[in-house]
């Protein structure tokens, strides 16, 4: 189990380097993002491996789950991205040389990285764990691991990573796939 901001830090390299990237619909993480990112990282390591990812309670705030030590050390900004320490770059490598967790960061990233801050409170607003939880509250993590489960989440992380990586492969790999596909 980790501390909360090595998982912070990860998302955060993680969203720089898509910023450093091609992509122009990128954007700066925000708070309110990570906070998202991180209940639904847990979320999929509580279902996938039956233990937490990391060491914080996720609280029922009005704008959705959120982890309070997150929240307090970056209240007032918006942007979360604009400082990175070499210590940010050791938690993210650390958490990449980390297989379990490195695939369940990875594939939230890529099922979910793409939505806006509203878009993913909107969507924890909808689901049983934040609206069965009183405001203020801790969201157990057996309530998040029986709703996922049930629902899937993994599957449908899973889902969406897989065909991300298999298309990245093939573009990559694409005029040795087009030699293959003529012969």
């Amino acid at each position: 189990m980790y501390n909360v901001f090595k998982v912070v830090n990860w998302f955060r390299l993680k969203n720089v380097e898509e910023l450093v990237s091609e992509d122009v619909n990128a954007e700066p993480l925000t708070q309110m993002k990570v906070m998202k990112l991180l209940y639904y990282a847990q979320a999929t390591f509580l279902v996938k491996y039956g233990q937490r990812l990391f060491d914080s309670d996720i609280l029922a705030w009005k704008f959705g789950p959120v982890i309070a030590e997150v929240h307090d050390k970056y209240r007032g900004k918006r942007n979360i991205v604009e400082s990175i320490s070499y210590e940010a770059y050791q938690d993210f490598n650390t958490l990449e040389s980390d297989v379990r967790a490195s695939q369940v960061l990875n594939a939230v990233y890529i099922a979910l990285g793409s939505y806006s801050a509203s878009t993913l409170m909107k969507k924890t607003h909808t689901e049983m764990p934040w609206k069965s939880t009183s405001q203020g509250a801790k969201i157990e993590d057996d309530k998040m691991e029986k709703f996922y489960k049930e629902t899937g989440l993994d599957t449908e992380v899973s889902e969406k990573y897989d065909h991300v990586i298999m298309r990245k492969l093939y573009e990559e790999n694409r005029e040795a796939m087009d030699i293959l596909k003529y012969k």
